[in-house]
């Protein structure tokens, strides 16, 4: 059972008990224990944060190192890790994921950092491994970046929020929330760490509990739980929205560090008495039962034994919810899976830096022992975090047991959680131990008529499902011996053999090495005085993920160029957002070279403006709530190039997607609640005395919706900018306000 206490707590006696809101116990916490000595600012209500390490992989490394450049790059001031776990399928778009590896590896030699060659190790995997410590904070450019159940503060982020760090500035933040995870019993047979991450996931998601606020993990539940297990679910919190993540460590915590070498990297990490809490949630794990979430998002959560008992209305009603989702024609069919009244899945996946841990594979190698998947359409991909993870699973015979009874193991690459690796057929049901089921997320394409779909699940069920040959099956209903647990080995001899470690060792003559899809960033202006805007897109579904955006897959190996990579912003969502930009662009080139468009010069006269002198004409979405999911900088950046100049919407999904509105140069803009938005592409907002209002930092502007019949006055909010995200707008991107500062 989880159950949500939305009211302050305070910890006494090794137990929350309810409280009034203290500002002085919050310090209390492991979390402001931690965040406070990376604090700057200490102040109550805001923090200046540098972190200890960061790290980033093949798809935003490149754009992240181009910036910091041309803002003035000399060095990596902190350990700077370049994994390659994205764009490690060097066939797609001919040399250009190398291209970037060996870009990735220049940089590593000239600015002092730490490279990570393609299939060594994922992304937090590797962070795990060798960045993680008892107190310490990773700054990561992957939404996943969590690595609380080491004590390490993890926070995923776009892009920009790593270039600032690399050029000793700092991550700026409201003083956040706290919100104690209060564990206790022990999970039952059957039920691994993604049952648990769903079922919190659908707890808190919906109703935005965690929201930007910091889990705390603490109970007498952490003891029964292996290290392997509490990262499963600790990564998994990144779908929760919260901000990061950050357990209580013990002795499976002080032997984890001591296998892997870094003894000196633990210490004792435990909660006070006296420490208070925003809210807490309470898990008993003996309750929790094997689960799935359902497309398309990680929220969507049902236990198995529900959906197995009932599953005709629960795929009907799947199906119906998902029909405002879908472009290109197709539907969801999930119900056609059915097969006398039980549900067969096409593929199962293990996947990553959620699924790909030692102990989730060993169990399912346990379950799947002496079984067969079978010759027929199911298939079963298993791919290792790490390569001292497979060396692992090779030396205790792990990996031998899972390939006899059919199922493939594959390279150290994160592709099935973005559309890069094992993409379903058309109509495909796959089950994964992955983090995200966004749509489209497992690479199908709505806009060409295909479709797929996943299903998120634990490695356990998922290997009793393979052992049934795809026939949908819960773990807690077979009988298996699960694995002992056994001293882990941490064998780092391809590391050490195969990483370039170049930390605090810059060697300034090393030249970048740049292969052709690797280009620079398009000029961008700075913020006028009159913005008129052009909607060029309006999605009123509840949340538009970043996959939405910008689609992950296919589209990855162009994250090195901007103008290339902008071909493809909402071209699952929306096709004709990238041509309407294209309109908008036209119109204004037009207008800047003295020969206004006629429909440019219509709606110029509707507003009354007389004078173009400091008129931009600029591209601007409304989505209700964007920004969901993926840290990634490009879904923001790609509207820009296209001469985006705002995003509007109720509410930012997320802080990290708002940020990147911010840093690169578009205004974040909030309707009131009750604004319906009712307006459609080609209309237009007017935002007159924009630059001052950012200057003099107004929080609510007049704006004029101009359509066809009507112009309408409407309030449009910019809450909670700060002076240095103000000087950002004004300059019109991080980039521009770095130059400004260096002149």
């Amino acid at each position: 059972m989880i159950t949500l206490k939305n009211a302050p707590h305070i910890l006494s006696g090794g137990a929350p008990l309810p409280s009034l809101a203290d500002p002085a116990g919050r310090e209390k916490t492991m979390a402001y224990q931690i965040l406070r000595k990376h604090d700057r600012l200490k102040k109550s209500d805001r923090m200046e944060l540098r972190f200890d390490s960061l790290i980033s992989h093949d798809i935003t490394y490149v754009g992240i190192l181009q910036t910091a450049k041309a803002s003035g790059l000399e060095r990596f001031p902190v350990p700077y890790a370049l994994t390659n776990c994205h764009n490690s399928l060097c066939a797609v778009g001919g040399t250009i994921n190398e291209d970037d590896h060996v870009f990735g590896l220049s940089a590593a030699k000239k600015y002092g950092g730490i490279f990570v060659p393609a299939n060594m190790a994922v992304i937090h995997q590797y962070a795990r491994e060798a960045l993680s410590g008892v107190g310490r904070m990773v700054l990561g450019s992957d939404s996943h970046t969590r690595y609380g159940a080491l004590g390490t503060m993890g926070v995923g982020e776009g892009g920009p929020e790593l270039v600032r760090q690399l050029l000793e500035n700092t991550y700026d933040i409201a003083a956040p929330q706290v919100v104690l995870v209060w564990l206790t019993g022990k999970p039952r047979h059957g039920v691994g760490p993604h049952d648990v991450a769903i079922a919190i996931c659908g707890a808190v998601y919906g109703n935005g509990f965690v929201k930007n606020k910091v889990m705390e993990f603490a109970g007498p539940g952490i003891a029964a739980l292996p290290m392997d297990y509490r990262m499963g679910i600790d990564v998994m919190t990144t779908e929760c929205a919260c901000l990061s993540s950050i357990w209580e460590t013990d002795g499976r915590t002080k032997a984890w560090f001591t296998a892997h070498g870094r003894p000196e990297d633990y210490q004792e990490l435990r909660t006070q008495d006296g420490a208070v809490y925003d809210a807490v949630i309470d898990i008993d794990l003996s309750t929790i039962e094997p689960m799935a979430a359902l497309p398309f998002h990680p929220s969507k959560a049902v236990s198995l034994k529900e959906l197995m008992a009932n599953p005709g209305d629960i795929l009907r009603q799947c199906e119906k919810e998902s029909e405002g989702q879908l472009t290109g024609g197709v539907k969801l069919k999930l119900v056609d899976k059915l097969k006398d009244g039980k549900l067969i899945v096409d593929q199962g996946v293990i996947a990553g830096c959620a699924g790909g841990m030692y102990d989730n594979i060993a169990e399912a190698a346990a379950i799947l022992s002496g079984k067969s998947i079978g010759s027929g359409y199911f298939g079963l991909s298993i791919y290792p975090p790490s390569i001292p993870v497979n060396m692992e699973l090779m030396r205790t015979g792990v990996q031998q047991e899972l390939m006899a009874s059919g199922a493939i193991f594959k390279p150290c690459f994160c592709g099935p959680c973005f559309g890069a690796g094992d993409v379903p057929a058309n109509d495909g049901l796959s089950i994964r131990h992955s983090t995200r089921n966004f749509l489209n997320r497992e690479g199908s394409r709505p806009a060409d008529g295909q479709l797929a779909s996943v299903f998120l699940m634990d490695a356990r069920s998922i290997a009793a499902t393979a052992a049934m040959g795809g026939l949908l099956t819960s773990a807690a209903d077979l009988d298996y011996r699960e694995p002992e647990e056994h001293d882990y080995v941490f064998n780092a001899s391809a590391y050490e053999k195969r990483i370039y470690n170049g930390w605090g060792k810059p060697d300034p003559s090393c030249e970048l090495r740049f292969g052709p899809n690797i280009t620079e960033w398009p000029k961008m202006p700075e913020l006028p005085e009159n913005l008129l805007l052009r909607l060029d897109s309006v999605i009123h579904d509840p949340v538009t993920t970043t996959d939405e955006l910008i689609p992950s897959g296919e589209t990855s190996s162009y994250r090195s160029n901007p103008l290339k990579l902008s071909r493809f912003a909402l071209s699952r969502r929306d096709p004709g957002y990238v041509g309407r930009t294209k309109e908008t662009a036209r119109l204004e080139a037009g207008r800047k070279a003295g020969q206004p468009d006629p429909e440019f010069l219509s709606v110029l006269e509707r507003t009354g403006i007389t004078d173009e002198n400091d008129l931009m004409l600029g591209s601007v979405i409304y989505a209700t709530m964007p920004g969901d999911g993926s840290a990634r900088e490009q879904a923001a950046s790609c509207q820009r190039v296209l001469g985006g100049a705002a995003n509007i919407c109720r509410e930012f999904a997320t802080k990290r997607y708002r940020s990147n509105c911010i840093n690169w140069g578009m205004l974040p803009l909030n309707t009131d609640p009750e604004e319906p938005f009712d307006y459609a592409p080609g209309d237009y907002v007017l935002l007159r005395g924009v630059r001052s209002a950012v200057q003099e930092g107004r929080e609510t502007l007049e704006a004029q919706i101009i359509t066809k019949d009507t112009i309408r006055s409407i309030p449009l909010h910019l809450p909670t900018l700060t002076q240095e995200e103000r000087e950002i707008l004004l300059d019109g991107c991080l980039m521009n306000w770095y130059a400004r500062r260096r002149k």
